[in-house]
């Protein structure tokens, strides 16, 4: 059986963890921060866990699962 390719668009998104959490960046980071309060910008540079419903789909698409 030949071996299953990684999503390359996923695999730019998402970091899976060693206990398996799928990790990603949130969005908004890129352009018009200006119009962004400072608080905000401090709470998005921050990792976060994808919901555990959404991880399923996210490590098949990176051939963990």
């Amino acid at each position: 059986m030949p071996k299953m390719k990684t999503n390359s668009s996923a695999s730019k998104r998402f970091r899976v963890t060693r206990n398996k959490k799928v990790m990603f960046q949130p969005s908004n980071l890129r352009h018009n921060m200006e119009n962004m309060s400072p608080k905000n910008k401090r709470r998005q540079h921050d990792e976060r866990a994808l919901a555990p419903e959404h991880a399923r789909t996210a490590l098949r698409l990176l051939g963990e699962r």
